[in-house]
């Protein structure tokens, strides 16, 4: 699969408890042409039945119940390694190595600029269409 067939055909998924953040990046996701999906919490993302549709996973990377990083090795564990971007409201630099570490995409603070988290979706898409780029994407954006 190319890139753009997994930006056209894929999904976005967006999990964060808080709403206004979710809405505004589902907003997005929409404006730059992304088929995306919201949810609230990691679990309510589990149950969605969007697992096998997913392309990229943006989530929180702290969220009551299960954090945006705790998703990620789960979702690893089970053999479902979803290209995955944190965005954090925290400026915690050991824990943005230690997610960094763990093979995601990218990890960015919040707010976050628009052309920062596009690239981090680009490289996902890239990632899943087995496209080789590797530099992961941290903080205000740089590889």
């Amino acid at each position: 699969m190319s890139i753009e067939e997994a930006a056209r055909t894929g999904l976005v998924a967006i999990v964060d408890d808080d709403p206004s953040i979710r809405e505004a990046t589902l907003g997005l996701m929409r404006s730059l042409g992304l088929r995306a999906a919201a949810f609230a919490s990691a679990e309510e993302f589990l149950r969605s039945g969007d697992l096998q549709r997913t392309d990229c996973l943006i989530a929180d990377m702290r969220m009551s119940g299960m954090s945006g990083l705790e998703l990620h090795r789960y979702l690893v564990a089970a053999g479902n390694a979803i290209p995955t971007i944190l965005v954090t409201a925290y400026s915690d630099e050991r824990l943005r190595a230690q997610s960094l570490k763990a093979g995601l995409v990218g990890c960015l603070s919040k707010p976050f600029a628009d052309a920062d988290l596009r690239r981090c979706i680009d490289l996902a898409l890239a990632r899943n269409a087995g496209v080789r780029w590797p530099a992961v994407i941290s903080s205000a954006g740089r590889a």
